[in-house]
């Protein structure tokens, strides 16, 4: 009998993963796909994130950083945004005395530097290479059938029992989805959401530039949408363009030549500035969509991560919020009650759910708006756009606050 089961090794469900195992808890994990080990060597993959030092501040805390740091690391310590550049804003983390905003992090390095902290917990128990194939939740089975009795050794308090296509079963006392955004836990519980697909997508483009990377990440915002750049490790990068799904389809064919030609014909100067050029290392486009679970908990189950919540990857913010849902919840568990009580649910409600419903579905609409906002090319909003990047470039108490809202030094207070 296991106190948690984590559907998900991910970046989020590894975390919380080990906050659990460091408060003693029994902890099983079941990821069906490890991740493949740590090349030094390696090109940079395409999946990247945006770690901000409140997130950081937490994976130290758990043990991971340190994992992570001593793969491959990339700080940044400015910020630009600008429409036209004549109105542009930049923030820096000299404005705010710290030595970084933030970091960009490959998303499998996240994930591996989680395992390895990990391994020293004799107390989480790995299930890998295998598939849910059922989830029982009480005396209801996902598919339909129904639990007519327990193995005689297993206590009548657990909550969920999950079949594994290897022949095992598990039971705990509390499911967590930490399974991504079509997740197979929320749907067992039934928990609905709501949400939409965006009209437009994003493609990551992963490029290696002659002369080393300035540490500063910018956004360039265009009526057919933004095009970023995220510094990484030597002389890599990562840019984001924002497009129709037509356009980026045929951006999706064309030789790395041809794309490197359209990047340049694209993107802003500053891509290319001091003369710097690139070689266009990979690509891979993915749709961008919003999602937020009507609960996040219900009898036996627990959501957290994209499994919960979805959001416009525009800031960056997506595995942020799910570290966020992880210290949250870490915090209930800590407090150490009856797992199998209903004041402990109780308390997941009021000190879990509902705050971080509330956080996350703000950021969403946050960004939601700002995107609106930036993403058009009607002359009554391109001028009040312009005119709120040129007063926040002069106005520097209101940039740094901001920006400490940004990388988590501030509580967002709405």
């Amino acid at each position: 009998m296991y106190d948690f089961c984590i559907n998900g090794g991910g970046m989020v469900g590894a975390a919380l993963a080990l906050g659990l195992a460091k408060q003693q808890y029994r902890v099983a994990i079941i990821e069906p796909h490890l991740p493949k080990g740590f090349d030094g060597s390696s090109k940079p993959d395409l999946r990247v994130s945006a770690i901000s030092d409140a997130s950081v501040s937490l994976l130290t805390s758990l043990g991971a950083w340190e994992y992570i740091q001593a793969m491959r690391v990339k700080p940044y310590t400015g910020l630009s945004v600008w429409d036209d550049p004549a109105h542009r804003t930049d923030f820096t983390a000299q404005s705010i005395d710290v030595a970084q905003l933030g970091f960009f992090v490959e998303n499998r390095l996240l994930q591996l530097g989680c395992h390895q902290a990990l391994q020293a917990f004799d107390n989480v128990t790995w299930f890998t290479g295998c598939k849910v194939t059922d989830i029982t939740l009480g005396n209801s089975s996902v598919d339909g059938s129904v639990t007519s009795s327990v193995d005689s050794d297993v206590s009548s308090a657990h909550a969920a029992t999950l079949s594994l296509d290897n022949g095992e079963t598990i039971y705990a006392k509390w499911l967590i989805g930490a399974d991504g955004a079509a997740s197979q836990v929320r749907q067992a519980a039934n928990i609905g959401v709501s949400g939409w697909q965006y009209s437009q997508q994003a493609m990551g483009i992963t490029i290696e530039m002659v002369n080393s990377v300035d540490a500063i990440t910018w956004q360039e915002f265009t009526p057919d949408g933004p095009k970023a750049f995220l510094p990484m490790f030597n002389n890599y990068a990562s840019l984001v363009w924002y497009d129709s799904p037509d356009e980026l389809k045929r951006l999706s064919t064309l030789t790395a030549a041809q794309l490197k030609q359209a990047i340049i014909d694209a993107f802003p100067s500053e891509l290319l500035k001091n003369g710097n050029d690139f070689t266009v290392i990979d690509k891979a486009t993915f749709p961008l969509t919003r999602a937020h679970a009507s609960r996040y908990i219900t009898d036996g189950v627990i959501l957290v991560g994209d499994a919960a919540h979805t959001i416009n990857p525009l800031a960056g913010q997506g595995v942020n919020l799910g570290f966020r849902d992880v210290e949250t919840l870490l915090a209930v568990t800590a407090e150490g009650t009856d797992l199998t009580s209903l004041e402990f649910k109780k308390r997941l409600i009021t000190s879990y759910e509902k705050p971080r419903q509330r956080d996350n579905g703000l950021m969403m609409s946050a960004m939601d708006g700002f995107y609106g906002l930036f993403s058009n090319d009607i002359g009554p909003i391109k001028w009040l756009r312009n005119q709120i990047l040129s007063v926040a470039q002069q106005f520097e108490p209101a940039k740094r606050e901001v920006l400490k809202y940004a990388i988590g030094m501030r509580e967002w207070k709405f």
